[in-house]
């Protein structure tokens, strides 16, 4: 896994909340990433007064989006299914937002998370 460091910012949150929201990211990329050449990237920016976090794979990507944040969907044999429904719902509870797409790049999903930086 390679860590892409970002500038030093502020943010207001939960520390319990986005622990559990960035463990499942990296997660669901690293087991994504033993399907494909195995790179996980995970880097933030500071853009507009946002924290944008994203997390990248090398995986296969995924062959439909639109059940993505279903409760109770999954892809994987021993999946629950609430891992980014949960995810989505910490990112929102917190003023941000949580996207998930394929990488227009090169093979692969990207999940980029963005929160409000704090005014100093």
């Amino acid at each position: 896994m390679t860590v892409c460091p970002g500038p030093e910012v502020t943010i207001q949150a939960d520390g319990g909340q986005l622990d559990q929201l960035l463990i499942n990211l990296v997660r669901n990329a690293v087991d994504a990433a033993f399907d494909g050449d195995g790179g996980v990237e995970v880097g933030w920016a500071a853009r507009n007064g946002r924290l944008e976090v994203w997390v990248r794979d090398g995986g296969p990507g995924f062959a439909d989006t639109d059940n993505l944040f279903v409760p109770f969907f999954t892809t994987k044999p021993n999946g629950s299914g609430i891992g980014l429904v949960l995810s989505r719902q910490i990112a929102e509870a917190h003023g941000g937002t949580l996207m998930l797409a394929n990488r227009s790049d090169r093979r692969g999903c990207e999940a980029r998370l963005s929160l409000p930086i704090l005014a100093t």
